[in-house]
């Protein structure tokens, strides 16, 4: 196999001064703590609507606008409002955020990796729990309440991706989730649907979810870990260790992996607690 480092890709230079003054403009009235729902609705009215006359609107047809109400995000309603154990003041400060991340990524804009990877790092440090540098995001990528989710330095989400942090998930450094993947911290009764057990999912430091697999509740996937494509991981996978099948098993370690790995001494940590990290 050769090595492929990415290409650096840009658009035009005038389109590139274009997007960076319009995300400053977002980035700028969020750090003023600007009035999240009107910057939601103004936004996706820009990008939606571009010219619309306000006077006008009466006038609209009924579709048009109804259309036009989802640029607030205060006409729309979650799923994660419906779980019973939302905390509401919490999930409404970032509802607007959520809702302006799903609807650029509807838009024309969304598509746009320069753009589009630039305008989800404006919103991720007021959404998450925690986010570290060099966040990258692909379009399609959705979060449950988000401010359970706690992500570290060098963390790439590709396309399709859901990160449902209902019960909390922590992305460690370097961690790479490929297309279509899925990341759980909840599980339902077999008995009794409503029967819910919120657990944290825990993906260490340099893992890879491959595509289309999964990721189920509780799981601690260690460190420099893999679990390959259409995997569906139930049980926590070893450092080092590559975890195929359903259910995901270990069927190799990494050649590269460290003696201890190699020795079968290291297991899954899944890292320290909230109350138990450095002030």
């Amino acid at each position: 196999m050769a090595l492929l480092p990415l290409r650096k890709v840009e658009p035009s230079r005038d389109a590139v001064d274009l997007y960076d003054r319009w995300l400053e403009e977002i980035s700028n009235a969020l750090e003023r703590g600007e009035d999240r729902w009107e910057l939601c609705r103004r936004t996706l009215t820009g990008i939606f609507y571009p010219g619309l006359d306000p006077s006008r609107i009466e006038d609209l047809p009924l579709a048009s606008r109804a259309a036009l109400a989802q640029m607030d995000a205060r006409n729309v309603t979650l799923e994660p409002e419906y779980y019973a154990e939302v905390d509401v003041e919490r999930f409404q400060e970032r509802k607007p955020l959520l809702w302006m991340w799903q609807m650029f990524d509807r838009s024309p804009l969304g598509g746009d990796v320069h753009l589009g990877v630039r305008f989800r790092r404006v919103l991720a440090p007021y959404i998450f729990k925690r986010v570290g540098k060099n966040f990258k995001a692909f379009h399609f990528v959705e979060v449950s309440f988000g401010y359970n989710l706690e992500v570290g330095d060098d963390v790439v989400v590709h396309r399709n991706v859901l990160l449902d942090d209902r019960g909390g998930i922590v992305l460690g450094d370097r961690v790479s989730i490929s297309d279509y993947a899925n990341v759980y911290s909840h599980t339902h009764s077999i008995v009794d649907q409503a029967d819910v057990s919120a657990m944290k999912t825990v993906i260490g430091d340099g893992v890879r979810i491959t595509y289309h697999a999964t990721v189920l509740a509780g799981t601690c996937v260690g460190e420099n870990a893999m679990v390959g494509a259409l995997a569906v991981a139930t049980r926590d996978v070893k450092p080092w260790h590559v975890n195929v099948g359903i259910p995901a098993k270990s069927v190799r370690i990494k050649p590269n992996a460290p003696p201890d790995v190699l020795a079968g001494n290291v297991v899954c940590k899944p890292g320290p607690r909230d109350d138990e990290r450095e002030p």
